[in-house]
């Protein structure tokens, strides 16, 4: 390490002793950097200093020296730049069958489609081929289908760690990544037994627990993915419409006492900013839906109050893209917005919660036409100190 600093410092020396402070008019006399200065700092204290650069010089720079690819885990670097906002743009990926680990990028900061191939350079090590499955907090779950295993990668650390499945052979029907203040857990439903079983892998402790489930309550709703709720997870089931909840400490299953709209004819669960949980749902009748609305759950928990609705050319337009196929209707969050998307179509409708808007996603460029089906969409919003 203190040849490392060594060298650092060397480097350090040698440019500064070219570079002068620029004058301002009526500023004091220009001082030469003393190169002296560098070569008797303590190492803690050029760590300090080097941490004042921005986050993302560090990033572009951790490949040419051994203290730069460790400074962004130095307790001066994480300490100065774990609480502020990320420099980062945040994403809407789309994982297809077809994209042969090919993922599009919405850039939603600058609203712009982005190379893809800047995402697929980040699988570290390059699994071959892989499934996305979840994602939170920066972090993706990927299924290897080769292997009875599952990965869970920091695309922006390039860091990642191989998790076996807790039995072989293992089919399972939903994976959730659930990001946690200590780490993350993963929500598995398994049905190849006469009873479901819930498993739960903790980071925290490396380890997989399962849960029995006494009811197939969640079956044929794999699309839509849950949310995560006070230490719960909560589901939608299919008709009659009601809410499930999965506690992820007690493994118990209930039902909260939550009232539903009437006449929904589906129900998805959106949970967003300031631990708010949204139903994104259809209303009608003989399962035809007329209109789309957003609800809130209040602050009591008990039932979900009105706070928006698609407006009609946009809703008609919808209603055409699923064919009121609402099993292939899923929604999730995404940096303010709820992400409204369809397993069978390309395009996704959104809608600005604090500015109260609707809009279409731009259609991705490079996707083919010929593409019907298969289309899943995730949130992705890089973090440098999502551990894995």
């Amino acid at each position: 390490m203190n040849k490392i600093l060594s060298s650092t410092k060397n480097r350090l020396m040698l440019s500064l002793s070219y570079q002068k402070f620029t004058s301002l008019p009526n500023s004091p006399p220009t001082l030469d950097m003393d190169p002296g200065v560098w070569s008797r700092l303590p190492p803690e204290i050029l760590e300090h200093i080097l941490s004042f650069l921005p986050l993302k010089t560090v990033m572009l720079l951790r490949s040419t020296c051994k203290l730069f690819k460790s400074l962004i885990y130095s307790p001066s670097f994480v300490s100065k730049h774990s609480s502020t906002p990320s420099p980062f743009s945040s994403f809407i990926l789309l994982s297809h069958a077809q994209c042969h680990n090919h993922f599009p990028l919405y850039d939603s900061v600058a609203g712009a489609w982005r190379d893809p191939a800047i995402l697929h350079s980040l699988f570290v090590p390059s699994f071959e081929p892989f499934n996305l499955l979840s994602s939170s907090n920066g972090l993706f779950c990927i299924s290897l289908p080769s292997s009875s295993s599952l990965v869970v990668s920091n695309l922006l650390s390039r860091s990642s760690r191989i998790i076996e499945f807790p039995s072989y052979p293992f089919a399972f029907e939903i994976v959730t990544l659930v990001s946690t203040p200590v780490g993350y857990k993963i929500f598995m439903l398994c049905s190849e037994f006469p009873s479901n079983y819930a498993f739960v892998y903790d980071s925290s402790t490396y380890s997989w627990t399962r849960f029995n489930c006494s009811e197939p309550i969640l079956c044929g709703n794999n699309y839509q993915p849950c949310v995560c709720y006070n230490d719960s997870l909560y589901f939608t089931t299919e008709e009659p419409f009601s809410i499930v909840c999965f506690n992820l400490e007690s493994g118990k299953w209930y039902r909260p006492r939550i009232e539903l709209p009437g006449e929904l004819m589906f129900g998805k669960l959106v949970t967003g900013g300031e631990r708010k949980v949204y139903l994104v749902g259809g209303e009608g009748r003989n399962g035809i839906s007329r209109s789309v609305k957003v609800w809130e759950l209040n602050e009591g928990g008990m039932n979900f109050v009105e706070i928006e609705r698609m407006p009609a050319l946009m809703c008609r337009k919808f209603m055409a893209v699923c064919y009121h196929n609402y099993g292939h209707v899923y929604c999730f969050w995404h940096e303010g917005m709820i992400c409204i998307c369809c397993y069978t179509w390309p395009d996704i409708l959104y809608y600005e919660v604090a500015m109260r808007r609707w809009h279409w996603l731009p259609r991705c460029p490079s996707l083919p036409y010929k593409w019907s089906c298969g289309f899943r969409w995730f949130s992705f919003v890089p973090n440098l100190y999502a551990l894995v």
